[in-house]
């Protein structure tokens, strides 16, 4: 059974899909204050980011620093549940947009992580929020229907 990293294409598809999204961020009234200040290589760390949680290299963690390190990029924030929705699905449009496989198993899998992930960001942006303290990365695989769990 392959990764979810090989089946949507590895990292090429990933940078594709990131770059293409964060080329629409500004334009978008709910994300681009959140991302005003962006560094310019911000859709690369997150390709290696959502590469290694879907099973690819340890480039995030090896680079970045993590879970820890992610955590410490939404701290304080505040990001709003309408913006944290508005990015799923501006993230989803673009999966469209740029190819990303559309068979259910798969998008079933990559939305089920974008919700999740997504979620957290909130919990984690929120002012004063406890964070964890190091955690090892999380993994994300095939989702699969109840009744085959």
């Amino acid at each position: 059974m392959p990764t979810l990293y090989e089946w949507l294409g590895g990292a090429p598809a990933l940078e594709k899909l990131f770059s293409r999204f964060y080329e629409k961020v500004p334009d978008e009234p709910l994300l681009a204050p959140l991302f005003a200040h962006m560094d310019p290589h911000h859709a690369q760390h997150v390709a290696a980011w959502v590469g290694e949680v879907f099973g690819g290299p340890k480039a995030y963690s090896s680079a970045r620093g993590g879970h820890a390190h992610m955590i410490s990029r939404h701290a304080g924030r505040a990001i709003t549940e309408e913006q944290r929705r508005r990015w799923v699905n501006l993230l989803v449009d673009t999966a469209d947009e740029v190819g990303l496989p559309t068979d259910p198993e798969f998008r079933a899998s990559f939305v089920g992580y974008l919700e999740w992930g997504s979620r957290l960001a909130v919990v984690f942006s929120a002012p004063g929020a406890d964070t964890p303290g190091p955690e090892e990365m999380p993994t994300w695989d095939w989702a699969k229907p109840p009744w085959q769990g």
